[in-house]
Parts: C-alpha cells; structure tokens; sequence
C-alpha cells in the first residue's frame, strides 16, 4: 500500500513539475499581452487611430488569443491524455495551433505592407484612405479567411492526429493521401509567402527609410538650422520600422522552424524525428509570449511604468509577509 502511494505521488510530482514550465509560460503570455493592449489603448489619439498601431494591437489579441485557447489544452493533457482519447478535442487544439501559426504571420505580413506602402508610395498609402478603419477591416478579412483555411482539415482535405509524445495534435503531415498531402504543401506554402512578403517589405522600407535620413540630414546642414517637424516625423517612422523589424525578427524566427518541419516531413527528406517536431511546435508556443514584450522593451516609457508597478507590487508584497517584532517599548528615562 505505501509502494502503491509512493508511486501515486512521485507519478504526480512528476507530472507537476512537467507542466510548471507550460504553466509559466501562459502566464507571462496573458500578462504581456494584457498590458500591451491596455498601453495601446491608453495611448495618444493620433497614435491609437493609426492603422499600423491599430495592427500592432490585433496582434496582440490574436496572440492573447491564442495563449488562452492552447496553453489549458497543453496543460489539462499533462494530467489526463485526453488529446489521443477524444478526436473532438484533438480536432480543436490542432485548429487553434494552425488557426494562430498563419494568423500572427499574416498580420505581421500586413504590418510590413502597411508600412511600405506609407513610406514608399505615400501618394497611393493617402488615395486607398489607410487608416485604422481599413486596418479593422483588414483584421476583419485575415481572420475569416483564416478560419476558413485552417478549418479545411476537419472537412477531409488532411487528417488530424496526435504527435508524439501525445501532447499535442497536428495534421498528419507524412500523409500517402494526395489530397492530405497537398494540404500539408499549401499550407507550408502559404506561411512561407507570409515570410517571403514580409522580409521583402521590411528591407524596401529600411532602404528607403536610410535614403530619407541621409537627405533630410543634407538639407538640415544646409539651411543651417534645424526643421523640427520633419525631423519628428522622420524619428516616428524610424521607431515604428524598429518596432516591425524586432518583431518580424521574432516571429520568423518562431514560425519558420515549423514550417520547414511541414515541408520536411511531407516530402520525407529526412528520417522522421519526433525530437525536432516537438522542438519546432514548442519554438512556436513562445512567439504570442515574445511579441508583446517587445512592444514593451521598445517603448522606454511602458518599460519604465512596466517597472515602477512592478516595484510598488514586490513591495506591497513584502511588507505584507515581513513579520511583525515585538513592540518597542521606549527606554525609561531616569529623572
């Protein structure tokens, strides 16, 4: 009976510090995107009517989103594996994790357009009347499409099963089905698309951007004075293309290991390793926890409000568990 226990509890023990880290995850997930999107929407008029901040916070939805719809499936499985048990839910979380890879690339992939459309071709940018009305609508029009997309498999045009180590679902993605196979095909090409446009958009930008600073510095010198207005305007889209840039970076670079895994897997290059899929899924997972800490970092009066809260909380916190001495008596004094 105590052997049985033991074992009962080392299996739970087990099992809890397994999931501490998926645990963990979800909460710094939920809480950066949290202040991301109350900074966003506390921020200045201009700034919250723009249509590039406008997307700026619907990928932080998405990715709130996303963390709060696939991290308690990922959870709740350490315990009961219910995803190999229950085809519904395995159906679910396999959406979710499709849903959300192409989603945060098409709207990374917008964010680049958006921005090289108002710097390059600025007279076009102010003929389509882009501003966070369109930006709504396009959000709009990327999550339809999305969902039709990703719900294709649970109408028969590819298989979902469990992956190894049956923590998470995914299309089969080593399908002998032609119709399963070409799904696999379309959908790693059409992330890499997203990735493609993006890169292509952001290195225009910065080129452009290079030239512009190079020019506006030339005629600033000059005239021997200095034109506020312009150079304020030039700095705005500087940080703007440093935010896109730093997080283009990181969902590339979160995204593409598993895209290249899907492409790698359905044409079978290499010998099937459970190691690198799980990997690559897990890469994934950490993009909606990034991206709103960059936004954060980026911007050097959230991190410091980030940080004073972060403060007053630790301190609160302290001197809430600080225990209390013994009452000083004040010394007596001799007359």
């Amino acid at each position: 009976m105590n052997i049985m226990n033991t074992t009962i509890f080392n299996d739970t023990h087990g099992k809890i510090d397994a999931m501490a880290v998926p645990v963990l995850m979800f909460g710094v997930g939920v809480m950066g995107n949290v202040i991301t999107i109350a900074v966003l929407c506390r921020s200045k008029q201009e700034r919250r009517e723009s249509a590039f901040y406008t997307l700026v916070c619907g990928l932080a939805v998405t990715d709130l989103l996303g963390t709060c719809l696939a991290s308690p499936v990922t959870i709740a499985n350490y315990f009961e594996h219910r995803l190999d048990a229950n085809h519904a839910l395995c159906e679910f979380h396999s959406f979710i994790l499709l849903f959300f890879g192409v989603a945060g690339l098409s709207i990374m992939c917008t964010m680049s357009a958006e921005r090289y459309l108002s710097i390059n071709h600025p007279y076009t940018y102010q003929r389509w009347y882009i501003n966070h009305h369109s930006a709504r609508r396009g959000l709009f029009v990327i999550y339809l499409l999305n969902i039709i997309f990703c719900s294709l498999p649970m109408l028969g045009f590819s298989k979902i099963i469990p992956q190894e180590p049956d923590t998470w679902c995914f299309i089969d993605w080593r399908a002998q089905n032609h119709l399963h196979a070409f799904y696999s095909y379309l959908y790693a090409a059409v992330n890499s698309l997203f990735i493609l446009l993006t890169v292509a958009c952001n290195v225009a930008v910065c080129g452009t951007l290079v030239v512009m600073q190079r020019r506006k510095t030339r005629q600033v010198s000059a005239r021997g004075g200095s034109d506020q207005k312009t150079l304020q305007s030039l700095s705005v889209e500087i940080e703007m293309m440093l935010l896109l840039i730093v997080t283009s970076v990181v969902v590339l670079a979160c995204s593409t290991p598993l895209v290249v895994c899907v492409f790698v897997n359905q044409i079978q290059l290499a010998a099937w390793n459970k190691n690198v899929d799980l990997l690559a899924i897990r890469i994934a997972s950490v993009n909606p926890i990034l991206d709103p800490w960059v936004y954060i970092l980026l911007r050097r009066t959230v991190f410091h409000k980030v940080l004073g809260a972060w403060k007053r909380l630790f301190g609160v916190c302290r001197r809430a568990i600080r225990p209390q001495g013994p009452p000083q008596v004040p010394p007596c004094v001799m007359d």
